[in-house]
Protein backbone atom coordinates (compact mmCIF):
# COMPACT_ATOMS: atom_id res chain seq x y z
CA UNK A 1 0.00 0.00 0.00
CA UNK A 2 2.67 2.37 0.73
CA UNK A 3 4.82 1.60 -2.09
CA UNK A 4 1.55 2.27 -4.43
CA UNK A 5 1.39 5.23 -2.74
CA UNK A 6 5.00 6.23 -2.88
CA UNK A 7 4.18 5.07 -6.72
CA UNK A 8 1.52 7.73 -6.86
CA UNK A 9 3.22 10.72 -5.62
CA UNK A 10 6.66 9.97 -7.94
CA UNK A 11 4.04 10.05 -10.90
CA UNK A 12 2.70 13.17 -9.37
CA UNK A 13 5.77 14.96 -8.97
CA UNK A 14 7.04 13.89 -12.12
CA UNK A 15 3.90 15.46 -14.42
CA UNK A 16 4.28 18.20 -12.51
CA UNK A 17 7.75 18.88 -13.46
CA UNK A 18 7.65 17.80 -16.90
CA UNK A 19 4.81 19.86 -17.56
CA UNK A 20 6.28 23.07 -15.98
CA UNK A 21 3.65 23.54 -13.45
CA UNK A 22 4.63 24.24 -9.59
CA UNK A 23 1.81 24.19 -7.02
CA UNK A 24 2.30 28.15 -6.22
CA UNK A 25 0.55 31.18 -7.47
CA UNK A 26 2.50 32.82 -10.32
CA UNK A 27 2.52 35.90 -12.73
CA UNK A 28 1.95 35.16 -15.89
CA UNK A 29 4.64 35.28 -18.74
CA UNK A 30 1.60 37.61 -20.16
CA UNK A 31 1.66 41.38 -21.51
CA UNK A 32 -1.44 43.54 -22.37
CA UNK A 33 -0.45 44.33 -25.69
CA UNK A 34 -3.78 46.77 -26.59
CA UNK A 35 -6.39 48.40 -25.16
CA UNK A 36 -9.23 50.54 -26.05
CA UNK A 37 -12.41 52.53 -25.10
CA UNK A 38 -15.73 50.30 -24.62
CA UNK A 39 -19.22 51.03 -23.77
CA UNK A 40 -21.58 48.67 -22.28
CA UNK A 41 -24.92 48.82 -19.86
CA UNK A 42 -25.45 45.89 -17.79
CA UNK A 43 -28.99 44.31 -18.45
CA UNK A 44 -31.68 45.09 -16.47
CA UNK A 45 -35.12 43.02 -15.76
CA UNK A 46 -35.61 39.42 -15.25
CA UNK A 47 -33.84 38.19 -18.62
CA UNK A 48 -30.13 39.26 -17.16
CA UNK A 49 -30.68 35.82 -15.20
CA UNK A 50 -31.85 34.08 -17.99
CA UNK A 51 -28.33 33.75 -20.14
CA UNK A 52 -29.65 33.37 -23.21
CA UNK A 53 -27.06 35.09 -24.81
CA UNK A 54 -24.16 34.35 -22.38
CA UNK A 55 -21.19 34.74 -25.13
CA UNK A 56 -21.55 38.13 -27.24
CA UNK A 57 -18.25 37.95 -28.67
CA UNK A 58 -17.38 36.00 -31.53
CA UNK A 59 -13.91 35.64 -33.20
CA UNK A 60 -13.96 35.29 -37.31
CA UNK A 61 -13.17 32.28 -39.00
CA UNK A 62 -10.10 33.73 -40.48
CA UNK A 63 -8.56 35.03 -37.63
CA UNK A 64 -9.01 38.71 -38.95
CA UNK A 65 -10.81 39.75 -35.83
CA UNK A 66 -13.89 39.43 -34.11
CA UNK A 67 -17.52 40.95 -33.29
CA UNK A 68 -18.99 42.09 -30.31
CA UNK A 69 -22.61 42.73 -28.99
CA UNK A 70 -22.59 45.66 -26.59
CA UNK A 71 -26.07 46.63 -24.78
CA UNK A 72 -24.77 50.08 -25.08
CA UNK A 73 -28.13 52.11 -24.30
CA UNK A 74 -31.74 51.75 -23.28
CA UNK A 75 -32.54 52.06 -26.55
CA UNK A 76 -30.38 49.45 -28.64
CA UNK A 77 -27.47 47.49 -28.58
CA UNK A 78 -24.35 48.00 -30.59
CA UNK A 79 -22.61 44.84 -33.15
CA UNK A 80 -19.39 46.35 -33.81
CA UNK A 81 -16.33 44.59 -36.07
CA UNK A 82 -12.78 44.95 -34.59
CA UNK A 83 -9.34 43.58 -36.19
CA UNK A 84 -6.89 41.79 -34.35
CA UNK A 85 -5.41 45.02 -32.82
CA UNK A 86 -8.93 46.30 -31.33
CA UNK A 87 -9.31 48.67 -34.26
CA UNK A 88 -12.40 49.59 -34.73
CA UNK A 89 -13.56 48.25 -37.88
CA UNK A 90 -17.29 49.91 -37.70
CA UNK A 91 -20.60 50.02 -35.47
CA UNK A 92 -23.92 49.29 -36.16
CA UNK A 93 -26.85 50.36 -34.04
CA UNK A 94 -29.71 47.67 -33.71
CA UNK A 95 -32.49 49.82 -31.72
CA UNK A 96 -35.32 47.85 -29.41
CA UNK A 97 -38.26 48.87 -28.54
CA UNK A 98 -40.48 48.64 -25.39
CA UNK A 99 -41.26 44.65 -24.97
CA UNK A 100 -38.54 43.56 -27.01
CA UNK A 101 -35.31 41.74 -25.65
CA UNK A 102 -32.21 39.86 -27.06
CA UNK A 103 -32.84 36.28 -27.91
CA UNK A 104 -29.68 34.89 -29.99
CA UNK A 105 -26.84 36.24 -31.30
CA UNK A 106 -24.22 34.54 -34.22
CA UNK A 107 -21.88 34.58 -36.98
CA UNK A 108 -21.94 33.00 -39.94
CA UNK A 109 -19.54 33.63 -43.09
CA UNK A 110 -20.94 36.86 -44.21
CA UNK A 111 -23.01 38.56 -41.63
CA UNK A 112 -23.31 38.83 -37.99
CA UNK A 113 -27.32 37.16 -36.53
CA UNK A 114 -28.96 39.44 -33.93
CA UNK A 115 -32.22 37.61 -32.90
CA UNK A 116 -34.67 39.98 -31.00
CA UNK A 117 -38.07 38.61 -28.88
CA UNK A 118 -41.10 41.06 -29.13
CA UNK A 119 -44.32 40.73 -27.41
CA UNK A 120 -47.40 42.78 -26.51
CA UNK A 121 -50.92 42.45 -26.17
CA UNK A 122 -51.16 41.49 -29.92
CA UNK A 123 -48.96 38.49 -30.02
CA UNK A 124 -45.15 37.72 -29.53
CA UNK A 125 -42.60 37.07 -32.75
CA UNK A 126 -39.18 36.25 -33.20
CA UNK A 127 -37.13 38.54 -35.76
CA UNK A 128 -33.70 38.61 -37.38
CA UNK A 129 -31.48 41.70 -37.88
CA UNK A 130 -28.26 40.58 -39.97
CA UNK A 131 -25.25 42.82 -39.96
CA UNK A 132 -22.58 42.31 -42.94
CA UNK A 133 -19.38 41.49 -41.58
CA UNK A 134 -17.57 43.46 -44.26
CA UNK A 135 -19.22 46.96 -44.27
CA UNK A 136 -21.89 46.55 -40.84
CA UNK A 137 -24.69 47.36 -43.05
CA UNK A 138 -27.63 46.14 -41.17
CA UNK A 139 -30.99 44.53 -42.90
CA UNK A 140 -34.46 45.18 -42.21
CA UNK A 141 -35.62 42.51 -38.90
CA UNK A 142 -36.82 39.57 -40.72
CA UNK A 143 -39.93 37.97 -38.43
CA UNK A 144 -39.30 33.82 -38.48
CA UNK A 145 -41.42 32.97 -36.34
CA UNK A 146 -44.69 34.26 -34.63
CA UNK A 147 -47.16 33.34 -31.92
CA UNK A 148 -50.13 34.62 -29.56
CA UNK A 149 -49.17 35.94 -26.72
CA UNK A 150 -50.74 33.27 -24.53
CA UNK A 151 -48.23 30.71 -25.92
CA UNK A 152 -45.03 29.09 -24.47
CA UNK A 153 -41.88 31.54 -25.83
CA UNK A 154 -40.64 30.49 -29.39
CA UNK A 155 -37.14 29.66 -29.48
CA UNK A 156 -34.42 29.92 -32.32
CA UNK A 157 -31.19 27.63 -32.52
CA UNK A 158 -28.04 28.85 -34.45
CA UNK A 159 -25.42 26.49 -36.39
CA UNK A 160 -22.04 26.39 -34.84
CA UNK A 161 -20.81 28.16 -37.77
CA UNK A 162 -23.84 30.42 -38.59
CA UNK A 163 -24.83 28.67 -42.56
CA UNK A 164 -28.31 27.32 -40.57
CA UNK A 165 -31.34 28.98 -38.20
CA UNK A 166 -33.70 27.57 -36.96
CA UNK A 167 -36.90 28.83 -35.71
CA UNK A 168 -39.27 26.58 -33.57
CA UNK A 169 -42.83 26.91 -31.61
CA UNK A 170 -44.34 24.82 -29.12
CA UNK A 171 -47.66 23.36 -29.20
CA UNK A 172 -48.43 22.48 -25.77
CA UNK A 173 -51.84 21.07 -24.28
CA UNK A 174 -52.30 22.08 -20.69
CA UNK A 175 -48.62 22.43 -19.70
CA UNK A 176 -47.33 19.50 -21.36
CA UNK A 177 -45.79 20.11 -25.17
CA UNK A 178 -47.34 17.74 -27.56
CA UNK A 179 -45.23 19.24 -30.57
CA UNK A 180 -42.88 21.51 -32.18
CA UNK A 181 -42.58 23.24 -35.21
CA UNK A 182 -40.01 24.30 -36.85
CA UNK A 183 -38.74 26.42 -39.79
CA UNK A 184 -34.93 26.16 -41.10
CA UNK A 185 -33.39 28.93 -43.02
CA UNK A 186 -29.95 29.15 -44.55
CA UNK A 187 -26.98 31.80 -43.92
CA UNK A 188 -29.25 34.18 -46.00
CA UNK A 189 -32.38 34.17 -43.82
CA UNK A 190 -34.14 32.20 -47.19
CA UNK A 191 -37.13 29.30 -46.02
CA UNK A 192 -35.51 25.93 -46.46
CA UNK A 193 -38.09 23.76 -45.14
CA UNK A 194 -40.77 23.44 -42.18
CA UNK A 195 -40.48 20.45 -39.79
CA UNK A 196 -42.72 18.97 -36.87
CA UNK A 197 -41.57 17.17 -33.95
CA UNK A 198 -44.47 14.73 -32.82
CA UNK A 199 -44.27 13.91 -29.20
CA UNK A 200 -47.91 12.66 -28.60
CA UNK A 201 -46.41 8.78 -27.80
CA UNK A 202 -44.00 9.94 -25.07
CA UNK A 203 -46.25 10.81 -22.80
CA UNK A 204 -44.59 13.54 -19.75
CA UNK A 205 -41.39 14.99 -20.52
CA UNK A 206 -39.61 17.69 -19.74
CA UNK A 207 -36.93 20.15 -20.81
CA UNK A 208 -37.11 20.34 -24.69
CA UNK A 209 -34.59 21.73 -26.26
CA UNK A 210 -33.66 21.88 -30.13
CA UNK A 211 -30.23 21.99 -31.52
CA UNK A 212 -29.07 22.56 -35.19
CA UNK A 213 -26.14 21.87 -36.96
CA UNK A 214 -24.32 23.02 -40.04
CA UNK A 215 -25.87 20.66 -42.61
CA UNK A 216 -29.30 21.39 -40.97
CA UNK A 217 -29.71 18.43 -38.93
CA UNK A 218 -32.16 18.84 -35.99
CA UNK A 219 -31.39 17.50 -32.86
CA UNK A 220 -34.51 17.52 -30.38
CA UNK A 221 -32.80 16.73 -26.88
CA UNK A 222 -35.69 16.34 -23.83
CA UNK A 223 -35.43 14.66 -20.37
CA UNK A 224 -38.42 11.48 -20.07
CA UNK A 225 -40.11 8.51 -18.25
CA UNK A 226 -40.14 10.91 -14.94
CA UNK A 227 -37.34 12.62 -15.15
CA UNK A 228 -35.03 9.57 -15.41
CA UNK A 229 -34.47 9.17 -19.47
CA UNK A 230 -31.95 10.87 -21.74
CA UNK A 231 -33.69 10.99 -25.40
CA UNK A 232 -32.21 12.83 -28.31
CA UNK A 233 -34.05 12.95 -31.67
CA UNK A 234 -32.99 12.96 -34.71
CA UNK A 235 -34.65 14.80 -37.69
CA UNK A 236 -32.63 15.08 -41.03
CA UNK A 237 -32.91 18.15 -43.30
CA UNK A 238 -35.15 17.70 -46.16
CA UNK A 239 -37.62 15.29 -47.89
CA UNK A 240 -39.71 13.81 -44.35
CA UNK A 241 -37.18 10.95 -43.39
CA UNK A 242 -37.22 8.17 -40.65
CA UNK A 243 -36.92 9.89 -37.19
CA UNK A 244 -34.15 8.32 -35.30
CA UNK A 245 -34.05 8.18 -31.79
CA UNK A 246 -31.72 7.21 -29.10
CA UNK A 247 -32.79 6.94 -25.55
CA UNK A 248 -30.88 5.86 -22.23
CA UNK A 249 -32.22 5.74 -18.84
CA UNK A 250 -30.05 7.49 -16.24
CA UNK A 251 -32.24 7.32 -13.02
CA UNK A 252 -34.20 4.82 -11.56
CA UNK A 253 -34.29 2.90 -8.08
CA UNK A 254 -30.82 2.09 -6.33
CA UNK A 255 -30.89 0.22 -2.87
CA UNK A 256 -34.06 1.92 -2.26
CA UNK A 257 -33.57 5.33 -3.65
CA UNK A 258 -34.95 6.95 -6.08
CA UNK A 259 -32.71 9.00 -8.57
CA UNK A 260 -33.68 11.20 -10.98
CA UNK A 261 -32.40 13.65 -13.29
CA UNK A 262 -31.11 17.16 -11.78
CA UNK A 263 -29.30 19.08 -14.16
CA UNK A 264 -28.54 18.19 -17.79
CA UNK A 265 -26.19 19.77 -20.80
CA UNK A 266 -26.70 18.62 -24.15
CA UNK A 267 -23.87 19.86 -26.96
CA UNK A 268 -22.93 18.74 -30.48
CA UNK A 269 -18.95 19.04 -30.77
CA UNK A 270 -16.40 18.59 -32.89
CA UNK A 271 -16.23 15.20 -34.04
CA UNK A 272 -19.93 15.77 -35.36
CA UNK A 273 -21.20 13.44 -32.63
CA UNK A 274 -24.10 14.89 -29.60
CA UNK A 275 -22.71 14.35 -25.99
CA UNK A 276 -24.72 14.95 -23.25
CA UNK A 277 -24.27 14.78 -18.99
CA UNK A 278 -26.02 14.80 -16.00
CA UNK A 279 -26.11 15.44 -12.59
CA UNK A 280 -28.77 12.97 -11.07
CA UNK A 281 -29.29 13.28 -7.39
CA UNK A 282 -32.09 11.48 -4.76
CA UNK A 283 -35.55 12.35 -5.11
CA UNK A 284 -36.55 12.69 -2.05
CA UNK A 285 -33.27 14.16 -0.39
CA UNK A 286 -31.72 16.17 -3.01
CA UNK A 287 -28.75 14.68 -2.23
CA UNK A 288 -26.53 14.76 -5.59
CA UNK A 289 -25.98 11.08 -6.69
CA UNK A 290 -23.94 10.76 -9.46
CA UNK A 291 -22.69 12.01 -13.00
CA UNK A 292 -23.53 10.32 -16.13
CA UNK A 293 -22.18 11.03 -19.70
CA UNK A 294 -23.77 9.50 -22.62
CA UNK A 295 -22.50 9.98 -26.85
CA UNK A 296 -25.06 9.90 -29.67
CA UNK A 297 -23.35 8.99 -32.28
CA UNK A 298 -25.91 9.42 -35.35
CA UNK A 299 -23.19 9.93 -37.90
CA UNK A 300 -20.81 6.61 -37.23
CA UNK A 301 -22.10 3.62 -35.92
CA UNK A 302 -25.37 4.96 -34.97
CA UNK A 303 -25.78 4.36 -31.53
CA UNK A 304 -24.98 5.45 -28.34
CA UNK A 305 -21.96 5.04 -25.71
CA UNK A 306 -22.99 4.96 -22.18
CA UNK A 307 -19.53 6.24 -19.90
CA UNK A 308 -19.58 4.44 -16.40
CA UNK A 309 -21.43 6.47 -13.60
CA UNK A 310 -18.90 8.68 -11.61
CA UNK A 311 -20.64 7.84 -8.04
CA UNK A 312 -20.33 11.40 -5.55
CA UNK A 313 -18.88 9.37 -2.32
CA UNK A 314 -18.30 10.25 0.82
CA UNK A 315 -14.72 10.15 -0.72
CA UNK A 316 -15.41 12.60 -3.56
CA UNK A 317 -17.19 15.22 -0.89
CA UNK A 318 -13.33 14.90 1.25
CA UNK A 319 -11.73 15.97 -2.01
CA UNK A 320 -14.40 18.77 -2.47
CA UNK A 321 -13.72 19.68 1.26
CA UNK A 322 -10.06 19.66 0.94
CA UNK A 323 -10.01 21.40 -2.34
CA UNK A 324 -12.71 24.54 -0.81
CA UNK A 325 -11.68 24.45 2.71
CA UNK A 326 -14.79 23.88 3.83
CA UNK A 327 -16.62 21.04 5.26
CA UNK A 328 -18.80 19.60 2.41
CA UNK A 329 -21.36 17.22 3.48
CA UNK A 330 -22.95 16.74 0.36
CA UNK A 331 -23.31 18.27 -2.90
CA UNK A 332 -25.64 21.32 -3.97
CA UNK A 333 -26.16 24.22 -6.38
CA UNK A 334 -23.60 22.51 -8.23
CA UNK A 335 -24.41 22.98 -12.55
CA UNK A 336 -23.15 21.66 -15.58
CA UNK A 337 -21.41 24.40 -17.92
CA UNK A 338 -19.35 22.98 -20.55
CA UNK A 339 -18.18 20.23 -22.58
CA UNK A 340 -15.23 20.10 -24.00
CA UNK A 341 -13.13 17.63 -26.59
CA UNK A 342 -9.58 17.55 -27.27
CA UNK A 343 -7.43 17.24 -29.89
CA UNK A 344 -7.23 13.39 -29.35
CA UNK A 345 -11.08 13.13 -28.27
CA UNK A 346 -10.97 13.53 -24.70
CA UNK A 347 -13.93 14.73 -23.02
CA UNK A 348 -13.51 17.24 -20.40
CA UNK A 349 -17.17 17.93 -18.38
CA UNK A 350 -17.20 20.96 -16.20
CA UNK A 351 -20.01 22.47 -13.79
CA UNK A 352 -19.64 24.54 -11.42
CA UNK A 353 -20.95 25.55 -7.60
CA UNK A 354 -23.30 29.14 -8.28
CA UNK A 355 -25.53 30.46 -5.54
CA UNK A 356 -27.32 32.92 -4.59
CA UNK A 357 -26.87 34.42 -1.03
CA UNK A 358 -30.59 34.80 -0.26
CA UNK A 359 -33.36 36.64 -2.32
CA UNK A 360 -33.07 37.90 -5.98
CA UNK A 361 -31.36 41.26 -5.28
CA UNK A 362 -28.99 39.09 -2.51
CA UNK A 363 -24.58 38.86 -3.61
CA UNK A 364 -24.03 35.70 -6.28
CA UNK A 365 -21.00 33.34 -5.29
CA UNK A 366 -19.71 30.85 -7.86
CA UNK A 367 -17.28 28.79 -6.23
CA UNK A 368 -15.29 25.36 -6.76
CA UNK A 369 -15.16 23.54 -10.22
CA UNK A 370 -16.02 20.28 -10.61
CA UNK A 371 -13.76 19.04 -13.86
CA UNK A 372 -14.21 15.15 -14.96
CA UNK A 373 -11.75 13.79 -18.05
CA UNK A 374 -13.13 11.22 -20.26
CA UNK A 375 -11.14 9.28 -23.22
CA UNK A 376 -12.18 8.42 -26.25
CA UNK A 377 -13.62 5.40 -25.25
CA UNK A 378 -15.66 7.08 -23.27
CA UNK A 379 -13.62 5.72 -19.75
CA UNK A 380 -13.29 7.90 -17.12
CA UNK A 381 -10.00 9.07 -16.53
CA UNK A 382 -9.86 11.71 -14.07
CA UNK A 383 -11.56 14.63 -11.80
CA UNK A 384 -10.33 17.71 -10.65
CA UNK A 385 -11.57 20.31 -8.25
CA UNK A 386 -10.30 23.85 -8.59
CA UNK A 387 -11.41 25.83 -5.34
CA UNK A 388 -12.49 29.46 -6.29
CA UNK A 389 -14.54 32.06 -4.07
CA UNK A 390 -15.99 34.64 -6.25
CA UNK A 391 -19.16 37.16 -5.15
CA UNK A 392 -20.97 39.93 -6.95
CA UNK A 393 -23.41 42.08 -6.83
CA UNK A 394 -26.78 40.62 -7.93
CA UNK A 395 -27.00 42.64 -10.89
CA UNK A 396 -23.82 41.68 -12.82
CA UNK A 397 -23.38 38.00 -10.74
CA UNK A 398 -23.68 36.13 -13.98
CA UNK A 399 -21.61 38.12 -16.13
CA UNK A 400 -18.81 39.48 -14.14
CA UNK A 401 -18.43 36.39 -12.13
CA UNK A 402 -17.95 32.62 -12.98
CA UNK A 403 -14.91 31.55 -15.94
CA UNK A 404 -14.73 31.09 -19.41
CA UNK A 405 -12.45 27.66 -20.67
CA UNK A 406 -11.23 26.97 -24.25
CA UNK A 407 -9.54 23.89 -25.63
CA UNK A 408 -6.29 23.96 -27.63
CA UNK A 409 -4.60 20.83 -28.39
CA UNK A 410 -4.66 18.84 -25.05
CA UNK A 411 -4.44 21.95 -23.25
CA UNK A 412 -7.63 23.41 -21.36
CA UNK A 413 -7.78 26.97 -20.47
CA UNK A 414 -9.65 28.55 -17.82
CA UNK A 415 -9.74 31.97 -16.91
CA UNK A 416 -11.79 33.44 -13.88
CA UNK A 417 -11.52 36.85 -12.15
CA UNK A 418 -10.40 36.63 -8.48
CA UNK A 419 -8.78 38.44 -5.88
CA UNK A 420 -5.75 36.04 -4.67
CA UNK A 421 -2.80 37.14 -2.48
CA UNK A 422 -4.63 40.27 -2.48
CA UNK A 423 -4.12 41.15 -6.03
CA UNK A 424 -7.67 41.62 -7.71
CA UNK A 425 -7.10 40.18 -11.43
CA UNK A 426 -7.77 37.49 -14.58
CA UNK A 427 -6.40 34.64 -13.74
CA UNK A 428 -5.35 31.62 -15.89
CA UNK A 429 -5.02 27.91 -15.15
CA UNK A 430 -4.10 25.58 -17.70
CA UNK A 431 -5.46 21.70 -17.47
CA UNK A 432 -3.70 18.79 -18.96
CA UNK A 433 -6.74 17.43 -20.47
CA UNK A 434 -5.10 13.68 -20.88
CA UNK A 435 -4.23 13.56 -16.81
CA UNK A 436 -6.26 16.04 -15.09
CA UNK A 437 -3.27 17.76 -13.93
CA UNK A 438 -4.05 21.53 -13.39
CA UNK A 439 -1.68 24.50 -13.39
CA UNK A 440 -1.46 27.02 -11.01
CA UNK A 441 -3.32 30.79 -11.46
CA UNK A 442 -1.30 33.15 -13.05
CA UNK A 443 -2.36 36.55 -13.18
CA UNK A 444 -2.35 38.42 -16.26
CA UNK A 445 -1.59 41.47 -14.58
CA UNK A 446 -4.54 43.82 -15.76
CA UNK A 447 -5.18 44.96 -11.89
CA UNK A 448 -8.42 44.49 -12.51
CA UNK A 449 -11.07 46.95 -9.89
CA UNK A 450 -11.71 45.19 -6.99
CA UNK A 451 -14.46 47.68 -5.31
CA UNK A 452 -17.69 45.56 -5.84
CA UNK A 453 -18.72 47.71 -8.95
CA UNK A 454 -18.70 46.47 -12.56
CA UNK A 455 -15.09 45.64 -13.02
CA UNK A 456 -15.20 42.55 -15.33
CA UNK A 457 -17.74 41.13 -17.65
CA UNK A 458 -17.56 37.62 -18.99
CA UNK A 459 -20.10 37.73 -21.86
CA UNK A 460 -17.19 39.91 -23.68
CA UNK A 461 -13.90 36.95 -22.98
CA UNK A 462 -13.19 34.98 -25.75
CA UNK A 463 -9.88 33.40 -27.66
CA UNK A 464 -8.28 34.89 -31.09
CA UNK A 465 -5.91 31.92 -30.62
CA UNK A 466 -4.10 29.67 -28.09
CA UNK A 467 -1.72 32.73 -26.90
CA UNK A 468 -4.23 35.41 -27.44
CA UNK A 469 -7.18 36.71 -25.02
CA UNK A 470 -9.90 39.28 -25.71
CA UNK A 471 -11.71 40.47 -22.38
CA UNK A 472 -13.62 43.67 -21.11
CA UNK A 473 -12.30 44.96 -17.80
CA UNK A 474 -12.14 47.89 -15.46
CA UNK A 475 -8.35 48.53 -14.36
CA UNK A 476 -8.78 50.90 -11.53
CA UNK A 477 -11.10 51.97 -9.01
CA UNK A 478 -10.56 55.68 -9.72
CA UNK A 479 -12.43 55.02 -13.16
CA UNK A 480 -15.82 53.94 -14.23
CA UNK A 481 -14.51 53.22 -17.44
CA UNK A 482 -14.28 49.99 -19.26
CA UNK A 483 -11.43 48.51 -21.42
CA UNK A 484 -11.32 46.43 -24.49
CA UNK A 485 -8.27 44.52 -23.66
CA UNK A 486 -6.18 42.31 -26.00
CA UNK A 487 -3.42 40.14 -23.74
CA UNK A 488 -1.01 38.31 -25.02
CA UNK A 489 0.10 35.00 -23.19
CA UNK A 490 3.65 33.80 -23.61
Amino acid sequence: MMQSHLKYILRRAWLLGALGWGVTNNDAAAQKVKSAPFSYLPEQGSDRYDMRVPTKTLPLADGSGFVILAHQSAGGYSVERYDADLKKQWSTTIPITPGETLEAFGRGSKQALVVLHHKDDAGQNLAVVAVNLQNGQRSPAKVVMSVSPRDRRPGVSISPNGSRLLAFRYLTYGQQVKSIAATLFDQDLLKLEDKTYDFRDLGDFFSPAVHVANDGTQYVTLVSDGMKKLTVRRYLAGPASEVKVLGVPVGGVFGGRTVTVRDTKFTVLGDGSLYAAALCADYATGEYYSLKVVKYDFSGSGDMKFSPEFRFTPAYLAEVSKASGLDVKRLDDVYLTDLLLSADKQLVVIAEKHFEEGGSEAPVHARELHMFGYNEFGAPTWHSIVAKDQVAPAVDAYTGIGFRAAVFGNTLQLLTLENLNKKSDLYLRRVNTQTGVVGPPERLKLNVADDQQLAYVKDFTTWLGEKTIIGVSRPSKKSAALQLEKIVVK
